[in-house]
């Protein structure tokens, strides 16, 4: 949308109209502190009433102001745009840490999951990194990622920085004291996010439908533990970031229902990267990354034969949960746990 459409739009509407198609325009508000102006009337009136001091302050007059909100909602609703337009992502091979080519060129669409997988220290996590900062050519792998097919010109690179990707670490450490509710609605303000108290609900009850042990909405985000942290950020990403590429590093240590939070992102139309060491999770995956050397060694296609045997490998790793769940409870593990 052009700045004059801003502007017209802002002409024709009050304040609390905007404020509700736009819930973070009343964090521009706020950081001018003028949130408390009238919102019943159009927005120049409303601007216009505003003390003259208030506004000097930051160099600035009603109508300056005007066109500052124009430029901000513009560039909000633009970023918000070509993110939307995802549809594919490129990965160029680069080199390994022997300096060798690569010789790769693989494209994934939305609703793809690739595992990546290797030894401890072969690489995977500077492929995420990779991914993460849309390298082109200038990290230590010379990797280049290509977004719709087409290399990422700077500006735009950096306008797109924090958004295009969702990274979910092995650690999740809250600083803000939030209860779980409040960090749902910050997020749901700050995304934009159409019919928020709907979408939060649906956030918290698939955070704790992933998460081994139940929490509630009061619960301070500070207090969660780190399979439950998890959890929350994955229902988040799912159903509220607009980021269309996920990766996820090592969620087999999260103690939370891994496959199911794969799936839900895949079902979202996300791009999904994790790396792993999980068999369930990697032979889940559309195609897994095979790291060797710092660098890709290969890419291999899930096959039929390997889906087939997703059954066995789910009662292993039932069996494990079972002597997990004995032992987080005290009890005496006996060898009937151990049986299919």
């Amino acid at each position: 949308m052009k700045s004059q459409e801003f502007i017209n739009k802002l002409n024709a509407q009050n304040l609390n109209q905007i404020l509700g198609e736009y819930p973070i325009a009343a964090d521009f508000l706020a950081n001018f502190r003028i949130e408390h102006i009238s919102k019943d009337l159009p927005v120049p009136e409303a601007f216009n009433n505003i003390n003259p001091e208030i506004l000097e302050e930051f160099g600035l007059d009603s109508y300056e102001l005007l066109q500052n909100l124009s430029l901000f909602l513009e560039n909000l609703t633009e970023t918000e745009t070509s993110i939307h337009k995802i549809s594919s992502i490129t990965i160029l091979g680069g080199v390994n840490k022997l300096k060798e080519p690569e010789n790769i060129s693989l494209t994934i669409y939305p609703g793809e999951v690739i595992s990546i997988v290797g030894p401890t220290g072969s690489g995977k996590s500077r492929l995420l990194s990779d991914i993460e900062c849309l390298a082109q050519g200038d990290t230590p792998t010379v990797r280049e990622i290509l977004i719709n097919g087409e290399h990422i010109e700077e500006e735009e690179r950096f306008q797109l920085d924090g958004k295009l990707v969702a990274e979910l670490s092995q650690n999740m450490n809250f600083v803000m004291d939030l209860t779980v509710s409040q960090f749902l609605e910050m997020h749901a303000k700050s995304r934009l996010t159409t019919n928020a108290k709907e979408v939060i609900e649906k956030c918290f009850l698939c955070a704790n439908q992933l998460a081994g042990e139940q929490f509630s909405k009061d619960t301070k985000v500070t207090q969660l533990s780190g399979g439950q942290s998890r959890a929350l950020m994955i229902s988040d990403t799912a159903y509220m970031s607009n980021s269309p590429i996920v990766l996820i590093d090592e969620i087999e240590n999260a103690g939370i229902d891994r496959r199911k939070a794969i799936t839900l992102l895949a079902k979202k139309e996300k791009i999904v990267f994790v790396s792993t060491h999980d068999p369930l999770l990697a032979l889940s995956s559309d195609k897994r990354i095979v790291i060797k050397n710092g660098g890709i060694h290969k890419v291999i296609q899930t096959s039929d034969e390997e889906k087939e045997s997703l059954t066995s490998i789910e009662q292993f790793d039932n069996i494990l949960l079972r002597l997990r769940n004995n032992l987080r409870s005290g009890e005496i593990i006996t060898k009937d746990l151990l049986t299919l």
